[in-house]
């Protein structure tokens, strides 16, 4: 029969938890909470000894010597599209859940000429805990050695992996219920105006193919785009210089929409009664009585509670597990969409 004393790592298995660094250490799991947390009531020696017995067993070594070298500074840092509307209204919900939480949140701009990078070394320098990503356009590797680094949450736009938490809604989902709204009203020739190649651009796009099957719909074109109105302007172009147009345009998010709905505008084609068009995003303006756009919901409150509540979760319980949270979008139907005609 074996024992283990003060020292000796518990006989367990899976990844080590705040309780196997307490009984390794011979300590309770309250002083270990309050030594990860930063907060007050344990002496430095104490600190010491509980790090040390968290980096032999391998709980979140790295994690664990930040804390203590920062003392805690109780900072959420946010990376964010300025140019972004949705941006802008996940920064609010982020805000708000972080007030809630005792955080504090330290914004950073991605501009036309302030890439995301260097936003990203904007919020290490002002030693964040946990940084949250709005869409982020950083590759696997930038983002894998950004984790190893800092607790990471993105927020739409990829897939939990490795070290990454990720909050989202789902896009392919999301693209599905414009087709199904589109199709239940009659529309067979049907253009998608994409973002990119950008992860997100993909899962809307694939949504929008998969739901033209399920419909047997066959008249259907997808057009390069963008993320923004110049792009959605450029794919309306194409479409008037076509011998005909088509019944409905989808665009990859409410900004391409507004685009495409200027540019028709200009050349004199009326929406919804030549053409119905779509966005996403479901953003402020989509609701205004002069644009009036059908858009798909992302549920941003949600998103950005979630994305909080992930952080949170790392640096204050301790999880060391990777998380992903979908969240189910909706279609919100207005007058930029009706049946085709005849």
């Amino acid at each position: 029969m074996t024992s283990t004393g003060p020292g000796t790592p518990p006989a367990r298995t899976g990844r080590p938890t705040m309780l196997d660094v307490a009984e390794a250490a011979g300590v309770s799991r309250a002083l270990v909470s309050i030594v990860f947390r930063g907060a007050p009531g344990a002496s430095e020696q104490s600190r010491a000894h509980v790090m040390e017995v968290a980096d032999r067993l391998g709980f979140s070594p790295n994690r664990s010597a930040s804390l203590l070298k920062l003392r805690r500074n109780r900072h959420l840092g946010v990376a964010m599209d300025v140019r972004s509307t949705f941006h802008a209204e996940l920064v609010e919900g982020i805000q708000a859940a972080a007030d809630s939480a005792g955080y504090e949140v330290v914004l950073s701009a991605v501009t036309s000429g302030r890439p995301e990078e260097r936003a990203v070394s904007t919020l290490l320098d002002f030693r964040c805990e946990a940084l949250l990503l709005l869409g982020t356009g950083l590759d696997d590797d930038a983002l894998t050695e950004l984790a190893r680094r800092v607790p990471l949450v993105l927020v739409g736009g990829a897939r939990a992996r490795g070290a990454l938490d990720v909050v989202r809604s789902s896009d392919e989902r999301g693209s599905g219920l414009v087709v199904d709204h589109l199709a239940t009203l009659g529309h067979q020739r049907l253009v998608h105006v994409d973002g990119g190649p950008t992860w997100t651009s993909t899962e809307r796009r694939r949504g929008f193919r998969r739901a033209l099957d399920r419909h047997g719909l066959r008249e259907v074109t997808v057009l390069s785009g963008g993320n923004d109105e110049a792009a959605g302007a450029r794919a309306a172009e194409r479409l008037l210089d076509a011998e005909e147009l088509p019944t409905a345009v989808c665009a990859y998010n409410d900004r391409v929409a507004i685009g495409v709905l200027e540019r028709l505008g200009r050349a004199g084609v009326t929406v919804p009664d030549d053409v119905s068009v779509t966005g996403y995003d479901d953003t402020a303006f989509a609701g205004l009585l002069a644009i009036d756009l059908t858009s798909v919901n992302q549920e941003a409150q949600l998103q950005a509670r979630g994305a909080v509540e992930a952080a949170v979760e790392r640096l204050d319980g301790g999880r060391s597990e990777v998380a992903e949270r979908v969240f189910e979008p909706r279609l919100v139907v207005r007058g930029s969409t009706a049946p085709p005609r005849g």
